[in-house]
């Protein structure tokens, strides 16, 4: 018997949640075509796999490389976290479907967050930007239609509610984005223009879906998330749509028993969450109040330069502590900063370098932000959420600026490490189920995320004793360890902890 790869004398973990058994991995073009002990067979290339564990690809239900999957340090930050899929389309916005106008706006409202697109810069649908994706880079990628980027396309940066024939316009955007392979709708209603939106827009734009899930970005979180948890109900009740929370964080009194009541009820639910305590996101979001039309650059700076702000700056004042420079471009100087520091560097009070930052930068700032909650108990409701069965990985990985978040190069590592070997929040048997066969169940990619015959080689090679993650929020951008072997659709694209140039990553449809 012949194979391009075998993977030899690992235990598998194969994303059933069944206990780690002893075997090898033949490996013939994209798929798995044995398991079991291959002693006497000839093999393209070995990989021995002794002492180590031998998992299904890790999928990233929330990950914010719409444009910077592209750059082989952001695959080298997931590939070695044995993350070998991004879902993208996040909090409602990227960059299709929508005219020119649309792509300029999505690509400036969410710079600081997404990127810029290399080579998007025209109208666009769900086809050419997954189209783009494919075998272009050495992770697999997964669009969600942008419910905001939707709703500006038919509508502008307008906060009126919207008309039938506007919506009728919205959901033969989400009819065709489904048809050309997106894997679900997302929102995110803190931000522009998603927040204008109500429940009965979103409820009906939800409907075409079928099994594929409503992503949403809650109205709000922490003590608060009762409201968005309340509209997330609402929406799956009147739709139908299974549901997916982003990010889920807070307190765990309070998130825990809103899930057991959602599904309690029959609502069919499952969340992410990433295992660190502070957030990141555009500096605007965070800072500034509603009535500031932040999706309308200009008019918005006008605003700020006004004299109108003036009593509301004062109201920030504990907040400013808690912000650090994530992405300031042209004042670089200031990332890694928090804004209290980078006030002192310049003399002036937080609120006014604040104030100068958005300004100078046009809104293109970005920040981590320090929850209140950081600390013993904020810790231990991590724990607990990660550890419900309806918790999926995600790290919200944003990869722009010169000081970003570290969950983009930790998050799946630490899980691992911290959440698995140290503390014991999971098994290794269940870490392969968060991260891996329950995801790929979720967005209806079921030829990936399990260990079988027959299915796609998304393989992950893992040292139990060693993967740890290494970004700090000091230094972010430090590659994890303990992971140096993975496959993506059956090619080695990280060997001895280096990735190896190939880019076998499919832009991936939902599986029928």
């Amino acid at each position: 018997m012949t194979f391009d790869v075998v993977i030899s004398g690992g235990r598998v973990l194969d994303g059933t949640g069944a206990p780690a058994f002893r075997a090898d991995i033949g490996i013939t073009g994209e798929r798995i075509t044995a398991i079991g002990r291959l002693e006497e067979v000839d093999a393209g290339q070995l990989i021995d796999a002794t002492g180590h564990l031998v998992m299904p690809g890790f999928i990233d239900c929330h990950a914010h490389g719409d444009a910077l999957v592209f750059d082989g340090q952001v695959q080298l930050a997931a590939l070695r976290q044995g993350v070998t899929t991004f879902v993208l389309g996040q909090d409602g916005l990227s960059y299709a479907p929508g005219s020119a106008a649309t792509v300029g706006y999505a690509t400036r409202y969410f710079a600081a967050v997404n990127g810029v697109h290399p080579f998007l810069d025209d109208a666009a649908g769900v086809a050419d930007l997954l189209a783009g994706y494919d075998r272009a880079t050495a992770l697999n990628t997964a669009y969600l239609l942008p419910h905001g980027t939707i709703r500006y396309d038919v509508m502008g940066a307008s906060p009126e509610q919207a008309t039938p024939e506007q919506l009728a316009l919205m959901l033969g955007h989400v009819e065709r984005g489904l048809a050309e392979g997106a894997v679900g709708l997302s929102s995110g209603l803190e931000y522009l223009p998603g927040r204008n939106a109500s429940s009965a827009e979103l409820a009906a734009l939800c409907r075409p879906l079928g099994a594929l899930p409503y992503v949403t970005h809650m109205r709000a979180y922490g003590t608060g998330a009762g409201v968005g948890m309340a509209e997330v109900v609402e929406i799956a009740r009147t739709s139908g749509a299974p549901m997916h929370v982003s990010h889920l964080h807070g307190p765990a009194d309070v998130l825990l028993p809103l899930v057991e009541d959602a599904l309690s009820g029959g609502i069919d639910l499952t969340f992410d969450t990433y295992p660190y305590l502070r957030g990141s996101t555009i500096l605007a979001m965070i800072v500034l109040p509603p009535q500031v039309p932040a999706a309308e650059v200009d008019r918005a700076l006008d605003v700020i330069e006004s004299s109108s702000l003036e009593d509301w700056w004062p109201t920030l004042d504990d907040l400013w502590p808690r912000l650090t420079v994530s992405h300031a471009p042209g004042e670089e100087w200031a990332e890694g900063l928090t804004i209290v520091e980078a006030a002192g560097r310049k003399g002036v009070t937080p609120a006014e370098f604040c104030r100068r930052l958005l300004v100078d930068t046009r809104l293109e700032a970005g920040c981590v932000v320090a929850r209140p909650d950081e600390g013993p108990e904020g810790e231990e409701s991590v724990r607990r959420i990660l550890r419900h069965p309806a918790h999926t990985g995600g790290s919200d990985g944003i990869y722009v600026g010169g000081h970003p978040h570290p969950r983009g190069w930790g998050a799946f590592a630490r899980f691992l490490g911290v959440h698995v070997r140290e503390l014991g929040d999971w098994t290794w048997e269940q870490a392969a189920v968060h991260l891996a066969s329950h995801p790929a169940r979720r967005f209806g990619l079921l030829d990936r995320g399990l260990l079988r015959p027959g299915l796609v080689a998304d393989v992950v090679v893992v040292d139990p004793a060693t993967v740890a993650d290494l970004a700090t929020y000091a230094a972010p951008r430090t590659p994890a360890t303990g992971i140096s072997e993975v496959l993506v659709s059956g090619v080695r694209v990280l060997s001895h902890g280096a990735l190896t140039g190939f880019t076998p990553g499919r832009a991936l449809r939902p599986t029928a």
